[in-house]
């Protein structure tokens, strides 16, 4: 697209932006109450956040580079990076937090029929049905593929048996797509089947695990006679594992995003240590070493943002190193994990409380005890540095 033409894109965009998006729906989140998941479930926590979403998924844009015919917006990667940046200019919400948009819609559309897509991807881009994954097991986190959930072959459905670990918000989701072993006796990565299945019937059972944090995002769920029609197979029977490898890079991209994060009542980190050390009569942070911590983090934040931003243009262009995903989680997982101390740190003995008003109920320690779970959900990171080492920088296996 030309310039003149992403120009006249982001003069209809700002214009559209100021009229539709609603004035609450500017103000900085500040904690997952405040993100719409949507689905069945989900209740709205204000007439704003639903109007806001209802309008953005009008135009497709809750998931702006879709196919228009599946629901999405149909915009260039060009369009698409100036609706990002007209959206930040006015500190928009995103209108819809989505595992369907970040992980299970990019595989169904390199991987799904023509029917999948048409059936699955309009209610995900409308925020109708939430969606769960179903891939680690208590005997299968980082060897996945020695997962042992069995899916039997009843002619036109599966009939599934088995568990899974770490089921992020299964208790909340209406669908999962889930990992399952179609056949048994078949090398471990060749028996897998990639199947979609209602959560909402018999044989299918989620209870949350209480983290260190307070809360619950992640279940266990067991599976007994649980049904997947067979027309919701994506791709082939036993070749599953084709499409877990490329829906993980998808969720590898969403983990790293954690990386750049506010701390706090939508603060940024600078801000947070401001207003808990207080500031010279120059302006600066009174603390001097505290200073050049955050000053260290700033710079790396900022050299992951433009490699970030870089990794996204080569992907969307197809020239994108298939294990930069890996590299993009481990290093916003470290990221992530060092702003939160940082956070910590500057608050002081004031951050460790657990339960106020004026805290958030607490939102700094619970972050930071979240952040330590990064380096573990979509893969540790000694497992991504593994993947670093042989696809990046090729070094010889040990």
């Amino acid at each position: 697209m030309k310039m003149a033409d992403l120009e006249t894109f982001r003069a209809e965009t700002r214009a559209w932006l100021e009229d539709n998006c609603p004035p609450e729906m500017r103000e900085p989140v500040r904690g997952d109450e405040d993100q719409c998941w949507g689905g069945r479930k989900f209740t709205f926590q204000s007439e704003a956040q639903k109007v806001w979403l209802e309008r953005m998924a009008e135009k497709g844009w809750t998931a702006p580079m879709w196919p228009s015919e599946y629901g999405g917006g149909g915009l260039s990667a060009g369009e698409a990076k100036v609706l990002q940046q007209e959206m930040s200019r006015i500190n928009a919400r995103p209108p819809l937090s989505s595992f369907g948009i970040w992980m299970l819609g990019p595989a169904l559309l390199k991987f799904g029929t023509e029917a999948q897509k048409k059936e699955h991807l309009p209610p995900i881009v409308r925020g109708e049905i939430r969606w769960c994954q179903g891939y680690s097991e208590p005997g299968a986190g980082s060897d996945l593929a020695g997962l042992q959930t069995k899916a039997v072959d009843k002619g036109d459905h599966f009939i599934i048996n088995g568990q899974k670990v770490w089921t992020s918000y299964a208790d909340k989701a209406d669908w999962i797509f889930c990992l399952v072993r179609t056949d048994p006796d078949a090398p471990k990565h060749k028996g897998i089947s990639f199947v979609l299945f209602d959560m909402d019937q018999p044989g299918v059972e989620a209870r949350p695990i209480k983290l260190i944090s307070g809360s619950s995002p992640f279940c266990e769920t067991y599976f007994s006679d649980a049904r997947a029609e067979k027309k919701n197979l994506v791709y082939e029977q036993n070749k599953g594992w084709d499409v877990a490898k490329y829906l993980l890079g998808h969720e590898r991209e969403m983990i790293s995003g954690m990386g750049l994060g506010g701390g706090g009542k939508g603060q940024t980190l600078p801000e947070v240590a401001l207003a808990a050390i207080g500031e010279e009569d120059d302006g600066r942070l009174r603390d001097p070493l505290m200073r050049a911590e955050i000053a260290m983090f700033e710079v790396r934040a900022a050299a992951y943002r433009a490699q970030a931003e870089r990794f996204a243009d080569e992907w969307k262009a197809g020239k994108a190193n298939p294990a930069q995903p890996s590299m993009m989680k481990y290093y916003g997982t470290e990221l992530n994990k060092r702003r939160n101390e940082l956070v910590m740190a500057a608050g002081g003995t004031d951050a460790l409380e657990w339960e106020s008003e004026e805290s958030n109920g607490g939102k700094k320690a619970r972050d930071w005890l979240r952040s330590k779970g990064n380096s573990i959900e979509g893969g540790t990171s000694e497992v991504q540095l593994n993947i670093i080492s042989k696809r990046i920088l090729e070094l010889p296996a040990a």
